[in-house]
This record gives C-alpha cells, sequence and structure tokens, in this order.
C-alpha cells in the first residue's frame, strides 16, 4: 500500500470517527457517550479508535486547532500591501465564515453539552500565536521581540475573536458565528477612531 494511501486512509478513518462523535455529543450529550459508542457508530474497533484519537475531549476541540492553522495559513497568503491589522482580521473573517452552517450548528450544540471544556482551551494555540506575530513582525519589517507592536496587535485581534466566538455561544446569540465574529474584529479596528474621541 503506498504512503499516500495509507494516508488517504488514516484522514477517512479519523473523519468518520470525528463525525460520528460529535453527533452522538450533539445527540446525548458529551459526558454520557462512552469511547466505545463513537467506535461502533464510525464503525472501527476499538483499538482503531485509541490509535486515531488520544481521548474524547479532542474530537469536541478539535475544529479549534484546524482553525487555528487554517487562521496562520490565510494571513501568510495575504495581499502584503494590506496593513497588518486589516490582513489578519480578513484572514480570521474568511476562516470563519467558510465553515459549513449544518456541522458548525452541530458542532456548536456538542460543545454546549460540555462547557467546561471551553474555559479550559486557549481558541488559538501557543504556536500559531507565535507563527501570526512572527508573520506580523515580518510583514511590518519588524522584530518580534525586540518591538511589542507586532505581537500586540495579534492579541488583541484574536481577543476580539474569542470575544465573538464565545458570544455566538452564548444562550442569547442570535447571529451566525461569522457575523460575531467579524462584528467584534471591526469594533477592535475601529478603536482608534473611538479612543481619540472626548
Amino acid at each position: 500500500m503506498t504512503g499516500s494511501l495509507r494516508s488517504r486512509q488514516r484522514m477517512r478513518v479519523r473523519s468518520d470517527i470525528y463525525n460520528a462523535a460529535i453527533a452522538l455529543f450533539a445527540e446525548r450529550g458529551f459526558h454520557t457517550v462512552t469511547t466505545e459508542e463513537i467506535a461502533a457508530a464510525a464503525g472501527v474497533s476499538a483499538s482503531t479508535y485509541f490509535r486515531h484519537v488520544n481521548a474524547k475531549e479532542d474530537l469536541l476541540l478539535a475544529p479549534l486547532l484546524i482553525s487555528g492553522d487554517a487562521i496562520t495559513t490565510r494571513f501568510s497568503h495575504r495581499p502584503g500591501g494590506e496593513a497588518v491589522p486589516v490582513a489578519l482580521a480578513a484572514a480570521i473573517s474568511e476562516r470563519s465564515a467558510e465553515v459549513n452552517d449544518d456541522e458548525l450548528h452541530r458542532w456548536r450544540t456538542a460543545i454546549l453539552t460540555a462547557p467546561e471544556l471551553m474555559a479550559r482551551v486557549s481558541l488559538i494555540s501557543v504556536q500559531d500565536r507565535e507563527q501570526l506575530t512572527a508573520i506580523a513582525a515580518d510583514r511590518m519589517g519588524l522584530d518580534a521581540v525586540a518591538d511589542q507592536r507586532p505581537g500586540l496587535i495579534v492579541h488583541m485581534l484574536l481577543a476580539a475573536a474569542e470575544f465573538g466566538f464565545r458570544r455566538w455561544l452564548g444562550p442569547d446569540a442570535n447571529l451566525p458565528l461569522d457575523a460575531c465574529v467579524e462584528s467584534a474584529l471591526m469594533a477592535v479596528l475601529d478603536l482608534r477612531t473611538e479612543w481619540s474621541r472626548p
């Protein structure tokens, strides 16, 4: 079996496990679903499940890790003439808009059954933050260690995105994820104007 075929099969198995898990979590709640039930729903053995999944929590939080990587990639490919805050906000907005609404609704239902997990995680990993800061510094022609501005821009916009994300998860949310995130990002981009007002 070639490496690429083996890799595609692994990806398919992981996808099957993930989709089965999210469907079960959304239907019955994260804490009531067992790993054996996830494996059975995915059509794999328990040993296959454990070869692909370290912990049940990883299945629920996987989309967050994928998003961080996608934002980093998008930011690195934004046009060079864009201001760093605008480019990063666009990368974040694009990522939040590309998620399928049905998948997103099912994941939101699933994550709301285990809110304590959200309190323990960062939406963007330390590694992704560092990469975003390095990209910002490079675009600005600055040293990310000697100059705090690239890091501050990245952290401010990520904080805004997280605020929008958590607002979308809230009980009173009536806007889609991308609208909540974009609204928060635009508010941060408009802060310079707001701060200059008496």
